[in-house]
Parts: C-alpha cells; sequence; structure tokens
C-alpha cells in the first residue's frame, strides 16, 4: 500500500481510523460489536486479539501517513502558492496534489538534467537554441549568397595638417589616405590609440587595450598595400569592438566584475570579418555589465558632448568611443535600445540592422531572437560600408542569413515614399521632400497593447537560461548594479514555459499588423522612444539613428559652456530593406553637418569640471537599455 498519501486513499483510511478513535467501544450496540468480534458479557467491550493488532497496526499508519500527509499537504499548499503567482490559481486540491506529484517525480529530474547538460556555462556561447527567429516578410526566401556592393571612394583626399583633423574623418576618407600611400596603417594605428588612452581617464569607455594585436594587424596591412594587395574600404583602419565580443588571447570582461579576468580563445564571426577585410582592432570597449545599460565594473562610462552626463546604453563604450574620435567606428550590439540609445545620447550615426543580417558566433548572448550586432560611426555611407563588410550567414549562428542588401548609394530617393511620425525631426522630413522624397504623415497602428512586455518577456527569460549557473551559484551579489539584472532575472523564474510561448504568438500578431499597416518605403520618428524601441526590436526592423542638431545644456556654468545636448531621429525601414534606411541618412547628412561636430572634450572651460556628485539628475532606468 502506498504511503504518500495519495487523496482518495487518504480519505479511505482516515475516516475508519477517525471512527474507531473518536468514539468509545462501551457506547457501541453489542450486535454491531459481536459482529466484529467483540465480547460483551457484562463487561466493557474488548477486542480480541486480531483486532489488537490491527489497531496497533492502524495506530502506527495513522502516525506515519499523518506525517507523510501533513508534509504533502504543506507541499501542496507551497504549490497552490507558486501556482497563484503564475496566475494558475484555479486548481482544486486534489488537483494541487497531482501536480505537486508530477513536478516532483517528472519535472525536476528532466529540469535537472537539462540544466547538468547544457546550462553549466555562462554566457550562451554554447548549445544554443534551434528555436531560429526569422523576420522575413515576403513569402519568397532568398536564395544564394547576396552580392556585395561598389563601394564609391571618397573624392580626392588630402591629409589634414593635424591628428585631431585625421581623427575626426570619415572611414572611406580614411580608406583613401591609405590608399592612396598618404599615410600608414601604422601611423594611424597610433594616432587613434593615444587619442584613446588620452580620453579615456575621462570617459571610462576603454576594456582592454589590443596595442600589440593592432601593431601586428596595420603592419600586415600595409605590407599587403606595398605588394598591390588591396582589400578595400576598411583596409588598414582602426576600430573598436564591445568587449563581449570575444577576441582570442585577449579578456572578454561582458563588462562584469565576476567575468572580469575572463579569456575566450574564440574567434567572434564578426571579428574574423573585419580581419579579413582588412581592419585593424585596436581596443575592446566598455559594455555595461552584462550588456544592461553603462554601469561596468570599472566605473561608468560618459558621454562626450557632456561628461556630467552618462552614455546610457550597453554599448556605451563603442558610441562614447566614436563620438570622440578615439575610434572611426566601433561595432556594438542591442537587444533592446543598446545601441539606439546610446548612439543618440552621444551624438553619432549607428545602424541597428535587421535581425539576423550579423552573425553571433562568439558573442554573449541575452536573447537569440533579439541580439543584433551592428556599427556606430559618425557617418551614415561608413555605416553602409562596415554593414556590407560584416553581414552575411554565418554557420554556426542559425540565425543568421544571407540577406539581400541592395546598394544604398544608387538608390533614387525620389521613388520612395517616406512617412512622419508625430515625434519626427521636422528637419529630417524638409531636407528629404527638398531633394524630391515623397513624404507623408504616418502612423503605425496595431493592436498588441502589451509590446513592452513581450519583449521583458522573452529578454529575461533567455537571457535566465543564459545564466542559469550564474544566479544558481549567487554571483549576481557581485553585480554592479543590483536593481537592474538580479531583480529581473529572479522575476524571470515566475514567467511559465506556456506564458511564455503566449508571448511569443502574441510577437507573431504583432508582426503581422507591423506588417500590414507599413505602407511606406520607410518612416522618420523618435529612436529612444521606449514603446517604439520594443516593437522594433520585436518585429526586426532596421533603423539608423542620424544626430540632427543640440540644445543647450540645462542648469549651464554661469561663464558658460560647450556642452550640449544632442538632438536626434531615427529612420526606419522594413526587414531586409536597410539600404533604403541608409540612402536616406547619407541624403539628409549630404545636406548638413551635425554629424561632422566634434564634442569639447579639449575644451571645457574653467567651469565645465564633473562635479562629484553630478548634478545633472540621471534618468529613471528603462528595462533591458
Amino acid at each position: 500500500m502506498s504511503s504518500r498519501c495519495p487523496t482518495r486513499f487518504v480519505a479511505s483510511l482516515i475516516l475508519p481510523l477517525f471512527f474507531f478513535s473518536a468514539v468509545s467501544y462501551a457506547d457501541l450496540p453489542p450486535e454491531f460489536l459481536s459482529q466484529q468480534g467483540f465480547t460483551t458479557i457484562n463487561q466493557p467491550a474488548v477486542l480480541p486479539a486480531s483486532h489488537r493488532r490491527l489497531a496497533t497496526t492502524h495506530r502506527k499508519m495513522d502516525s506515519n501517513v499523518g506525517a507523510e500527509c501533513s508534509k504533502n499537504i504543506t507541499e501542496a499548499t507551497q504549490t497552490r502558492r507558486a501556482l497563484t503567482l503564475l496566475d494558475a490559481g484555479f486548481f482544486n486540491d486534489t488537483q494541487v496534489v497531482e501536480i505537486t506529484k508530477g513536478v516532483k517525480e517528472l519535472n525536476i529530474p528532466i529540469i535537472r538534467a537539462n540544466r547538468k547538460l547544457v546550462a553549466s556555462v555562462n554566457g550562451g556561447l554554447h548549445n544554443p537554441s534551434p528555436l531560429v527567429f526569422n523576420p522575413e516578410w515576403s513569402k519568397e526566401q532568398s536564395q544564394g549568397k547576396a552580392s556585395r556592393f561598389n563601394h564609391p571612394s571618397a573624392s580626392v583626399i588630402q591629409r589634414p595638417n593635424n591628428e585631431e583633423d585625421i581623427a575626426f574623418m570619415s572611414v572611406l576618407e580614411l580608406g583613401e589616405l591609405i590608399k592612396s600611400r598618404q599615410i600608414t596603417s601604422e601611423e594611424l594605428t597610433g594616432i587613434f590609440l593615444k587619442r584613446l588612452r588620452r580620453y579615456n581617464p575621462v570617459l571610462e569607455s576603454v576594456v582592454t587595450y589590443t596595442e600589440d594585436l593592432a601593431f601586428r594587424q596595420a603592419k600586415e596591412a600595409d605590407k599587403l598595400l606595398s605588394q598591390g594587395v588591396y582589400l578595400g574600404s576598411l583596409h588598414g583602419i582602426p576600430y573598436g569592438l564591445k568587449d563581449i565580443i570575444s577576441v582570442p588571447h585577449y579578456k572578454t570582461t561582458w563588462g562584469s566584475t565576476t567575468f572580469k579576468n575572463q579569456v575566450l580563445n574564440i574567434e567572434a564571426w564578426v571579428y574574423k570579418r573585419l580581419k579579413s577585410a582588412g581592419a585593424v582592432l585596436v581596443a575592446k570597449l566598455v559594455t555595461g555589465s552584462l550588456a544592461y545599460d553603462d554601469i561596468w565594473f570599472g566605473g561608468r562610462t560618459r558621454n562626450p558632448w557632456n561628461i556630467e552626463e552618462f552614455s546610457t546604453g550597453s554599448s556605451a563604450g563603442p558610441a562614447a568611443c566614436t563620438s570622440a574620435g578615439m575610434v572611426p567606428f566601433a561595432i556594438g550590439s542591442e537587444t533592446a535600445g543598446s545601441i539606439t540609445y546610446p548612439a543618440a545620447r552621444c551624438g553619432v550615426t549607428a545602424l541597428r540592422p535587421t535581425f539576423g543580417s550579423v552573425g553571433r558566433t562568439g558573442v554573449m548572448s541575452i536573447s537569440e531572437s533579439l541580439d543584433k550586432l551592428g556599427p556606430f560611426c559618425r557617418y551614415a555611407a561608413d555605416c553602409a560600408v562596415i554593414l556590407d563588410s560584416i553581414r552575411g550567414k554565418d554557420p554556426d549562428d542559425s540565425s543568421s542569413r544571407d540577406i539581400p542588401f541592395g546598394d544604398p548609394f544608387s538608390i533614387d530617393i525620389t521613388k520612395l515614399t517616406v512617412g512622419y511620425l508625430e515625434d519626427a525631426d521636422m528637419e529630417v522630413v524638409h531636407v528629404l521632400e527638398s531633394k524630391g522624397v515623397k513624404v507623408v504623415p504616418f502612423k503605425l497602428n496595431y493592436t498588441v497593447d502589451s509590446v513592452q512586455g513581450i519583449l521583458n518577456f522573452t529578454m529575461d527569460v533567455d537571457m535566465l537560461a543564459h545564466f542559469d549557473e550564474w544566479q544558481r551559484s549567487g554571483k549576481e551579489d557581485d553585480y554592479e548594479a543590483q536593481d537592474q539584472w538580479p531583480v529581473e532575472l529572479r522575476r524571470a523564474r515566475g514567467v511559465s514555459a506556456v506564458d511564455y510561448m503566449q508571448a511569443q504568438r502574441a510577437r507573431g500578431k504583432l508582426i503581422q499588423e507591423v506588417k500590414e499597416n507599413f505602407n511606406v518605403d520607410a518612416f522618420i520618428g523618435n529612436a529612444t522612444d521606449w514603446e517604439r524601441v520594443c516593437m522594433g526590436n520585436l518585429v526586426g526592423l532596421p533603423v539608423i539613428v542620424v544626430p540632427t542638431g543640440f540644445r543647450d545644456i540645462p542648469n549651464p556654468p554661469p561663464t558658460g559652456t560647450r556642452r550640449r545636448t544632442t538632438v536626434n531621429t531615427g529612420i526606419y525601414a522594413p526587414p531586409n530593406h536597410d539600404h533604403i534606411a541608409l540612402a536616406l541618412a547619407m541624403a539628409y547628412q549630404s545636406a548638413t553637418n551635425h554629424h561632422k561636430q566634434r564634442p569639447p572634450i579639449d575644451d571645457l572651460g574653467p567651469n565645465d569640471t564633473i562635479p562629484n556628485p553630478p548634478t545633472v539628475p540621471i534618468p529613471p532606468r528603462r528595462l533591458h537599455l
């Protein structure tokens, strides 16, 4: 007989035990006692020996079963409380007992076996999920490899007289200097390494200098050029990588105290692509801890345009270093806002490409259906060149694809219809209209009202799967900002598999509704509106952030300041139409010079030191920056 106290057995056992223990035998009718084998000759009823043994056994069973039942009742109560937290508190008592039993006997062994098999290493670098998100809107899937386009050469360029002017040249201009042998890659690498070391103490934007590697790669680029081999526009150009991207023999810290000495001898796909294009890695740049916001184990990265502010967003280092002319370009990543937010804050041009454009092998994973890699530059044309160099099918990233990438330099923008939202920067609208673009008021309608929640569920649960061991081992206690990942990943424990899948179904509905309402070639709107950030990442839309001006900072020093608040907007396109957004951004920048402005990090003025603590209020953190 089972001792696990199933409900029906408990009822059949407890009732007779309760009956015999609660009623005096003397109170029972003689005929009943006689039928049960009791003697009643003028004396209290006496149990026969066989019944006395049975009663003793029942008392022992009563004690054992009672303890087991008490334990099961406690577990059932706990299960009911847990189910209530999952919005599933509708089961009856019998069902709750069955759930508790099933979870213990079936679910937990499976959970533990899977965890032992795939979750002992943090970061999502191994054993990726076979579930693949494809944002493709066309019913016809692209076949074969997407062809490359011919990058335009910069017009005849003369080398500037000073290093400051060299540092703020475009990638295409620097490429022309190298190609025409007005400067060597080795010399250019030295210029940018010097600037990195000069400004990093203020901006806190560099994790690791890759100086030895940089000079080896620069010398190789110069050697190839001397042999008549030119690899293209990125030949010999220095750059930086966000420090969630692994490079052999150098630390890949993920911005975290826990992993600050971690060396991953993996060549990330994007690093391999840039190396094959002849680019020169000069530094691993700051990521917020575990790719969340701008706080990392070495401090908090600042905005070059206003050093009293922080850069915001986990691609903090790429944005700040590009803005300050410490690198010509950098590679960052976005899961939800980590390209758009720091690009907007630091006043640079940056592209969040269509999901799946760039392979992610060797990159710390937050969410395999949301993570994207993209370039930070000062010019939209540079973003186009860099995306063309790093895009393509990564054989070890099942979400990456050979996406058709049209030539943004050959787009006839006069044939485009571009919408603008209520929060669009109207200067961009007017400039594009003056260039022959048809611009129309636009509103992107969809009925899904839980967009931000869908993103939270998707990212938090996925992130927890990649950092399960980190949380279970208590390493979260060392996390640099306790109100960020630790809080969110604890909450993620309360998302059931059913509700996670319902969120993905709601995401599918959102994608379909956005597709149906996207009746323009592109649209212009605020790049940092949180609802739009969530929507764009869930759907897989590309967006390019472009600087559109500056405002005075609030409460400037009484003697004045050159510090500014940057103004920007976003140009959004349908999936696989990054070239449309890039073409429009290039057209706008051909008529304006906001993107060419230099932050005042060398001319702050006598009253422009960083107050301690800063007087600028830090805005409330949004989830998942």
